[in-house]
């Protein structure tokens, strides 16, 4: 059977690797990984975002309607639960803090795990920084959860002297371990490398923090920028801030090439499903907004990189249009591996008929938002529409005109707005209680309190 390697980067916007047309941000890495690959133009999540996405992932089931960011259940059967039954030895690896709170299990039914401590605002280090927060910040940030976010960050990172010591070299190098360390002991192996980078904050190494970045900036460096309306960054804060984005994309691409170039000289390219993608995106001033809110489901979020590299490098180059879901995933690893029969009752669909072209399509539209909002998008490879709560204008967007969403057209196309609705209504009538804010009281106190507003009210 075929070694499955799964690699998600978080929050890696589409938009931002040269294999989706990026001609400023240097990918070569993950560009030549696509080139051996099957390559999704329309891949997106369901619900959003960090741990519904990774539920929707490991379980092939959507989370929308019925899940919020919560641990596993004991109900769900998770893929290395299922891999395990077919004599898989598995690994998790990862700096995505939120996977290992506590109650959280994402862990469960792996073999080993590892789990590279100190992202954001995980509750590592109180050791004291001596790092000035006034160089990072602007008065607007003052008195908010971003100040003791980044407080807490640069106490995790106190420590660090070189490029090593950062997150996502730690985790690609502890990854190559395990796979050194495993390799040839027991066949067939389950990795699943799960990098918090290019999350923020964006604090990348040099030369990557000034690789994109004007070099005659001198304003604040703000690697962790407030969420929502971004009318309190100047034009050059701002481009400084996106310069230091881009600076985390291509050091997350110098580090997922040594993975890469590790498994190709240890010979298990060929021999080994590959799969890359993101969670989610982001929104660098997009629609005026920063980082992501609840109810900003444009593409700069929704859309994500997904590439599948076949064994044996099997249709390597082709770009696949029609649209793919993360709840595929898991059907497709399973089809792929020759266990198919295993995703009988998931909701996600294998995409291999579709990359063999023995099918057009597994779905004719996707459905997306955040677990703690009422706005939902629904989308297909034309149309993009969102519906709002309350008595704010829903918005219909024609994705192959306007891909930058700027013309709302939903008063034009009733019949378009009508039939998504449709579409849409079985997910909207669907309420879930909603919970404390990330678990983040774990991390910070103080940072939980009156964090949701009361639940919209649905008028019919």
């Amino acid at each position: 059977m075929f070694n499955i390697i799964l690699i998600v980067s978080d929050s890696l916007r589409q938009d931002h690797l040269g294999c989706y047309g990026n001609n400023w941000i240097d990918t070569p890495n993950i560009d030549k990984l696509a080139a051996e690959s099957v390559v999704f133009e329309n891949a997106y999540p369901e619900g959003l975002p960090t741990l519904p996405v990774r539920s929707a992932l490991y379980t092939g089931n959507f989370t929308l309607t019925n899940r919020f960011w919560q641990p596993l259940t004991p109900q769900d059967v998770t893929m290395s639960e299922i891999l395990d039954e077919y004599d898989y030895t598995s690994a998790l690896i990862t700096d995505c803090y939120h996977m290992f709170k506590p109650n959280m299990n994402f862990h469960r039914g792996f073999h080993a795990w590892r789990f590279i401590r100190g992202q954001e605002a995980d509750a590592y280090r109180s050791k004291p920084h001596n790092k000035d927060l006034n160089k990072y910040i602007k008065p607007e940030l003052l008195g908010t959860r971003f100040i003791r976010n980044l407080d807490q960050y640069f106490r995790n990172t106190a420590d660090r002297e070189k490029e090593d010591d950062y997150s996502a070299a730690k985790v690609i190098t502890e990854a190559m371990n395990w796979l050194e360390d495993n390799h040839g002991s027991r066949q067939p192996f389950f990795l699943h490398v799960d990098c918090f980078d290019p999350h923020e904050p964006w604090d990348p190494p040099p030369p990557f923090d000034t690789k994109y970045a004007d070099p005659n900036y001198r304003g604040p460096k703000l690697i962790q920028p407030l969420v929502g309306p971004v009318d309190w960054m100047t034009e050059e804060e701002l481009a400084y801030t996106c310069a230091l984005y881009a600076g985390e994309v291509s050091f997350v691409d110098r580090w997922i090439g040594r993975l890469l170039d590790r498994i190709r000289n240890m010979g298990l390219m060929e021999n080994s499903l590959i799969l890359f993608l993101s969670d989610h995106g982001l929104s660098l001033g997009d629609h005026g907004v920063m980082l992501k809110t609840t109810d900003h489901l444009y593409s700069e979020v929704l859309r994500i990189p997904l590439m599948i590299r076949l064994p044996n490098g099997e249709y390597s180059g082709k770009r696949v249009e029609e649209l793919a879901c993360i709840v595929d995933i898991l059907p497709t690893v399973l089809d792929v591996i020759g266990k198919g029969n295993e995703s009988e009752y998931m909701h996600g669909k294998s995409l291999l008929p579709l990359i063999r072209g023995d099918i057009d399509a597994i779905r004719d539209h996707v459905t997306m938002g955040f677990f703690s909002s009422d706005d939902r998008c629904i989308r297909n490879k034309e149309w993009s529409y969102i519906r709002r709560g309350g008595n704010r204008q829903n918005e219909l967007y024609h994705l192959v005109k306007d891909p930058e969403e700027n013309r709302n057209l939903v008063n034009e196309f009733p019949d378009i707005v009508d039939k998504m609705d449709a579409a849409i209504a079985k997910i909207f009538n669907c309420r879930t209680q909603k919970e404390s804010w990330f678990q983040l009281k774990f991390d910070i106190p103080g940072m939980c309190e009156d964090r949701f507003p009361q639940p919209l009210v649905w008028k019919k």
